[in-house]
């Protein structure tokens, strides 16, 4: 089964009832095994605005594998802001989270391409 990185955007769709993301990802998770980052896990998190939101967002995210951080990861990150912070506005989550998929080879799946697109070795699903 191969693995798919989702980024905060997706999740923020689905949360949102966008149809067309909620049936992309529902056929990307039939062959694939869906996971984020923890700094995705994190985000939406910081995003919630009382204990019931809380909760309801850990149970949805339960369907995820969260991939944590390790010293590979945090090294290709640190290389991606030096290379694409003053020239594309790279910022620390989006490079941690590019940096995750590129250290475990994954896709990565976004609707935010721009943030993304100009990273070298990093796959993004094309919808």
């Amino acid at each position: 089964m191969e693995k798919v990185l989702i980024d905060s955007d997706i999740l923020i769709y689905i949360g949102n009832n966008d149809r067309s993301i909620i049936e992309l990802v529902k056929k990307l998770e039939e062959r694939n095994q869906l996971s984020i980052s923890i700094i995705t896990e994190m985000e939406m998190l910081v995003g919630c605005r009382n204990k019931q939101e809380f909760q309801k967002l850990d149970k949805f995210l339960r369907r995820f594998n969260v991939v944590a951080l390790n010293e590979y990861i945090s090294e290709i990150a640190k290389d991606l802001v030096k290379k694409y912070y003053l020239s594309h506005g790279l910022e620390i989550p989006d490079a941690l989270i590019a940096s995750t998929a590129i250290h475990w080879k994954i896709p990565l799946l976004t609707k935010n391409k721009k943030d993304f697109k100009f990273i070298q070795n990093l796959e993004l699903i094309e919808f």
